[in-house]
């Protein structure tokens, strides 16, 4: 039996995405082992490795829709529950999550998170978190160093960038905008001092080298505006599904 690699796809970059890249970014969930509370998120959450821990995840995995950087891909955990609590013994983690989530939400659909209006509510209102998966929406992204030197540095979700802001319209013009880094740089590593025998005549010895949403994103209209709010619309009888995937 031959084996024919002429129609493999070419091979993927693994270089990281640089520090502060804006870009339009596709979520989706790799699938887990724990039910979620919806009836749609089965077998969505994974729990934490971290010994004696409650809290449940969702394993996201972002990839690059297009630009310099198109189909890159990177991976992060969103706490759903537990772990540290609030006064209100809400899980601080999740309301994170929560907040990221409402934030892609706002991005993809083009809406003003000032805009309570009752329609701009709805819209955010989900059947699961499931329904999340899919979903295409202008972020930035960032380096997270590494604290162990056997593992390299990897890209995270910096933050959503919302419609009011600058980078959002450029980015869904198609537009390249340069990347603003928001964290240091590293020192460069010192040399090490050579050993009092080997500082005698002669030169001196080389250094050693030293490691669904996608389809209905709000296209390049004008993010809505708070001061002008869309009038109070009825409440669906029923809600078949998040605006992104209505079409």
């Amino acid at each position: 039996m031959s084996y024919d690699m002429n129609d493999a796809q070419p091979q993927t970059n693994s270089d990281i995405i640089p520090d502060g890249t804006f870009a339009k970014i596709t979520m989706t969930f790799r699938p887990g082992t724990i039910d979620g509370d919806s009836p749609i998120d089965a077998k969505l959450l994974k729990a934490s490795n971290s010994p004696g821990s409650d809290v449940r995840q969702i394993d996201a995995e972002f990839t690059i829709v297009e630009g310099l950087y198109a189909r890159r891909k990177f991976w992060q955990f969103f706490t759903v529950s537990g772990g540290k609590l609030d006064e209100q013994g809400v899980s601080i983690g999740w309301k994170i999550s929560k907040s990221t989530f409402r934030a892609m939400i706002d991005s993809a659909l083009g809406l003003n998170p000032e805009d309570m209006s009752d329609a701009a509510k709805a819209r955010r209102v989900l059947n699961g978190l499931s329904e999340l998966s899919g979903i295409t929406f202008v972020g930035k992204v960032k380096i997270e160093p590494s604290d162990n030197p056997r593992y390299p540095d990897r890209n995270r979700l910096e933050r959503v960038i919302l419609p009011q802001e600058p980078e959002w319209q450029k980015v869904m013009n198609g537009e390249h905008v340069p990347a603003a880094p928001s964290s240091k740089p590293r020192a460069a590593p010192k040399p090490e001092t050579p050993p009092a025998w080997g500082q005698g005549s002669g030169a001196a010895p080389a250094a050693a080298a030293k490691p669904a949403w996608g389809n209905t994103l709000a296209a390049t209209a004008a993010p809505q505006t708070a001061s002008t709010p869309a009038a109070p619309a009825a409440a669906p009888a029923a809600k078949p599904g998040p605006a992104w995937l209505a079409g």
